[in-house]
C-alpha cells in the first residue's frame, strides 16, 4: 500500500528546548494510524509541524511531494487537514454556516459538487442536519466534536489530522466518535490520529507509534501493540489488575 504521508527526521524546538527529535512516521494511504502517548510527550506538535503551523526540521512528504515550501492554505487545498484539540468552531456562527466555511477555499476556486458534500455530511451526522440553524457555541461536546469533523470533510480531505478527538467527552459519546473515525476510513480518507485513550486508538487503527518525551519509543500494527507488556502497564491499566486478580 502506497503512504500518502511519510515524516522523516521531523524535530521542533521551542527555544533551546526540543519537543520533538527526529520522528520518523508513514501514513499509508486508506488506512489508520495512531499516535499515542502522555501529556506533553510531543503528540500535538508533531500534527502542528506536519501542519506547517510550526516551523520544524525534516522532511513532511504528502502524496510524494515534499510540503516544506507550501504554506498553511496550500496543504489544506491539496487535502491535508487538521482537526485541532480545541475544535476550533465560531462559537457566534451557525452550525451551517460553520460547515460552509469549511469549503471556503473551494468556493473561492469555484469548485462544483459542494451543495452535495453538504448534505453528505448532515446525512452522516443526523443531529447536525437538526441543529443547523442553532449557535456552535450552545453545542454539546459530542456535537462540537461532529461538527468540527464535519468542517474537516467539507474541504474534501485526503489526510485527516484528528487531535485528541475524545477529549472531555463522555464514554458513550467517544464510542460513537470512534465509530465514526473507522467509518470515514472507509470512504477512502486516510486518517493520522492523535490520542490519549489508547485502547480506543488501538482498537481503531491499524498501525501506531508510540510517542515519549518527543521521541518514537515503539511502533507496529496496532493489533500487536494493544498486547505489548509495555503498553498495557504504561497506557492500558491492565497489567496492575490482572496481578491483583491472580493474587486473589
Amino acid at each position: 500500500m502506497s503512504a500518502v504521508l511519510e515524516v522523516e527526521g521531523l524535530s521542533v524546538a521551542y527555544g533551546k528546548v526540543e519537543a520533538l527529535h527526529g520522528a520518523n512516521l508513514v501514513l499509508p494511504a486508506g488506512s489508520i494510524v495512531t499516535v499515542i502517548g502522555p501529556n506533553g510527550a510531543g503528540k500535538t506538535t508533531m500534527l502542528a509541524a506536519i501542519m506547517g503551523l510550526l516551523p520544524s526540521q525534516g522532511i513532511v512528504r504528502y502524496q510524494g511531494r515534499d510540503v516544506a515550501r507550501d504554506e498553511v492554505e496550500a496543504r489544506v487545498a491539496q487535502g491535508l487537514v487538521l482537526v485541532p484539540e480545541r475544535r476550533e468552531l465560531f462559537g457566534e456562527m451557525t452550525v451551517a454556516d460553520n460547515l460552509v466555511l469549511g469549503a471556503f477555499a473551494r468556493y473561492r476556486r469555484r469548485e462544483s459538487g459542494i451543495d452535495a458534500d453538504l448534505d453528505a455530511v448532515y446525512q452522516r451526522f443526523p443531529r447536525l442536519r437538526e441543529r443547523r440553524g442553532q449557535l456552535a457555541g450552545t453545542l454539546s461536546g459530542g456535537e462540537r466534536q461532529m461538527l468540527a469533523l464535519g468542517r474537516a470533510l467539507m474541504t474534501r480531505p485526503r489526510v485527516l489530522m484528528l487531535d485528541e478527538p475524545s477529549l472531555g467527552l463522555a464514554p458513550l459519546v467517544v464510542r460513537e466518535i470512534f465509530q465514526i473515525i473507522a467509518d470515514l476510513r472507509r470512504t477512502g480518507v486516510s486518517i493520522l490520529l492523535v490520542e490519549q485513550n489508547a485502547r480506543a486508538a488501538l482498537q481503531v487503527a491499524d498501525h501506531a507509534y508510540v510517542l515519549e518525551t518527543g521521541d518514537v519509543v515503539l511502533e507496529g500494527e496496532a493489533r500487536s501493540l494493544i498486547t505489548n507488556p509495555r503498553v498495557i502497564e504504561t497506557y492500558l491499566g491492565l497489567a496492575a489488575g490482572s496481578r491483583r486478580t491472580s493474587a486473589a
